[in-house]
């Protein structure tokens, strides 16, 4: 196990209309910023999958704006998604249901949480070649 820092690449903002129309442009930026940080097709898949998913679930807190933030490494990237106000009660009084979003988070990220912060925190790692995460 390789005791190495991974190589910092930086970190990108994107700003983004909280409707669904900008949705793609959320899941583009993610998927080349994926590419940047060296991973494999199925990992940029897995991001673009994650970042649909995090935009679905920052639309649903109703915010005025979608500010997501992306900080780079090699082979992995962090994902932030700044929630609006809304509270559990007002999200299903709207008719949606975030467990969806939630699972699928789950299924391709090493890791999400909210905290206390109010943001969505998504963080995904490349696989290595047998499957394993670098």
């Amino acid at each position: 196990m390789s005791t190495e820092s991974p190589t910092n690449l930086g970190s990108v903002s994107l700003t983004v209309p909280a409707e669904p129309a900008f949705a793609r442009s959320v899941r583009m930026m993610a998927s080349n910023l994926a590419v940047v940080c060296g991973m494999g097709i199925d990992d940029v898949e897995d991001v673009r999958m994650a970042a649909e998913e995090g935009f679905v679930y920052c639309c649903a807190t109703a915010p005025q704006r979608c500010d997501v933030s992306f900080a780079l490494e090699e082979g992995a990237i962090t994902i932030d998604f700044a929630l609006g106000q809304a509270r559990d009660e007002e999200i299903e009084a709207c008719g949606v249901d975030l467990s969806l979003a939630e699972l699928l988070l789950a299924a391709v990220t090493d890791d999400f949480a909210l905290t206390q912060d109010n943001v969505l925190h998504v963080v995904k790692r490349a696989s290595t070649a047998d499957g394993a995460h670098a």
